[in-house]
């Protein structure tokens, strides 16, 4: 009788370890799995400053181009340099983004974008400016600028839905909400968005 009493108090013990063994397994492989995605978005979202910072390290060259062509369209130059100044200034933490900290972000950009259009109609007003090869050169450089930042814009939004879509499932989400692995924001859709932008002088 003692020998079958011991016996189900170890058999007992048996089963606790093992599901705690199993427990641990499950939440370590949740926990470093969400620690992964987590970390892609971060590093997605520098590619994404990283473009938007090439775009913003080519306008000063473009504002010196046109200005020897069209000096008196000092307003414009200037909204162009302030915009640019505004758009750098505005960073983001890669590990605690926010969907305040990206409209900022978004905004500021949006405010770059609308300058640097204004720019370019000027530019239409200059045929000798449209002809140049350093003008060429720029566009072309801008061109593709333009076509990086939605290209990682991409596949940034790709990465953050992965990382959402994970951290919302079961049990993930009892794991997500435990050890603090909350949603990230995605970019807002722009009015013409749905539009690639066109860089044409």
């Amino acid at each position: 009788m003692a020998n079958s009493k011991i016996s189900k108090k170890l058999i007992t013990i048996g089963v606790i370890v093992l599901l705690a063994f199993i427990l641990y397994g499950s939440v370590k492989g949740a926990y470093n799995n969400m620690v992964t995605l987590d970390e892609n978005v971060s590093q997605q979202w520098a590619q994404v400053e990283n473009v938007y910072q090439r775009r913003a390290d080519l306008i000063p060259n473009l504002v010196n181009t046109v200005k020897g062509y069209a000096e008196h369209e000092r307003e414009t130059f200037e909204a162009v340099i302030a915009a640019r100044a505004k758009a750098s200034s505005v960073t983001i933490d890669p590990t605690n983004i926010t969907p305040e900290a990206l409209a900022e972000f978004q905004q500021a950009q949006n405010g770059l974008s609308s300058a640097l259009s204004r720019l370019l109609v000027v530019v239409e007003r200059y045929p000798d400016l449209k002809a140049n090869q350093n003008f060429l050169e720029l566009q072309a450089q801008l061109e593709g600028t333009e076509n990086r930042i939605a290209n990682e814009r991409r596949k940034y939004a790709e990465v953050v839905m992965e990382y959402n879509a994970n951290i919302r499932q079961f049990p993930r989400n009892i794991y997500a909400g435990i050890f603090g692995f909350d949603r990230k924001p995605q970019f807002e859709a722009s009015e013409g968005a749905e539009t690639a932008p066109v860089v044409e002088f």
